[in-house]
């Protein structure tokens, strides 16, 4: 327990003791702005060495969910900025959990004139609430092309540097849990076949772009990634198990190479000892291994 409470350093990531705070969707967010509500939630876990905030649209287009927050708006980087400044006030250190939704969305939560998106046109099997219309079916993916994926890669470097703006210490990709991220990984839903598909390179490339222009823009040091690998959550059906392997084992390794603060491995019952040696062989800076 008393190394628990000891202050934390290791590749550029210090923090006031071991404690993080994994992230949690609070659907608070009433028109997509951070609020007073939410300032006093996060000020009142600044206890906490790192907390790590709700997933945070980097776009209008990513905001799968019913009253999450953005960061990609003047309005929303000012709400930010009272989050921030009442965790720091505590002494803790905050990252913003950068989250595009991608197929895991319906149309009915987005701002008018946005679409759902997704590496292919697959949708989702399941439901998802909207406060306009009760729980509904997943919307059908709208297919990304070139320009749409460098759109999407601009929105995350955007919103990194917003996230800076509003006085976060860093910023976490969410690459788990069956969004954008995690679909880009997947052979059985993203089903392309240009340089975003096919082969394990090919399907880690959108996400290790994000995370390479957002290094270049805010520095290595503040930032992180979440990876859930083997999950099934929202619609992320199995496929063969040393595919997994090689994919988070490649990525962790592309990762290091870039030099990013920490990985942040979502755990589950599927994932085997030989994935998580994988991936802390190939990643030499802070793992953190959360069990949900």
């Amino acid at each position: 327990m008393k190394i628990v409470l000891t202050p934390f350093s290791k590749g550029g990531l210090q923090l006031k003791n071991h404690v993080v705070m994994a992230p949690m969707t609070r659907s608070r967010a009433l028109n997509n702005l951070p609020n007073a509500l939410m300032a006093t939630y996060y000020k009142q876990r600044s206890e906490a060495g790192l907390i790590i905030t709700e997933g945070t649209s980097p776009s209008p287009e990513g905001l799968g969910y019913s009253r999450i927050p953005g960061i990609f708006s003047e309005a929303q980087v000012e709400g930010w900025r009272a989050v921030t400044r009442g965790v720091h006030e505590g002494g803790s250190k905050i990252f913003l959990q950068l989250m595009h939704t991608g197929r895991i969305a319906h149309i009915a939560n987005l701002p008018e004139g946005y679409q759902p998106v997704g590496l292919s046109t697959i949708q989702a099997v399941g439901e998802i609430f909207t406060d306009a219309e009760g729980m509904q079916e997943y919307s059908v993916p709208v297919a990304l092309d070139i320009a749409g994926i460098n759109r999407v890669i601009h929105d995350f470097v955007k919103a990194a540097q917003n996230a800076i703006q509003a006085g976060f210490d860093g910023v976490e990709l969410h690459g788990a849990n069956g969004y954008l991220l995690e679909q880009s990984l997947h052979p059985q839903v993203n089903n392309r076949t240009d340089a975003y598909g096919g082969s394990i390179e090919n399907r880690s490339r959108l996400t290790l772009e994000i995370a390479e222009k957002i290094v270049a823009a805010i520095g290595p040091e503040k930032v992180g990634i979440r990876i859930s690998p083997y999950s099934q959550l929202s619609d992320m059906p199995p496929y063969d198990e040393f595919e997994v392997h090689q994919t988070y084992a490649y990525l962790s390794s592309e990762l290091n190479r870039l030099d990013i603060a920490y990985i942040h491995v979502s755990d589950n019952p599927a994932i085997p000892q030989k994935t998580h040696q994988a991936i802390r062989e190939a990643f030499s800076n802070t793992l953190f291994i959360v069990t949900d």
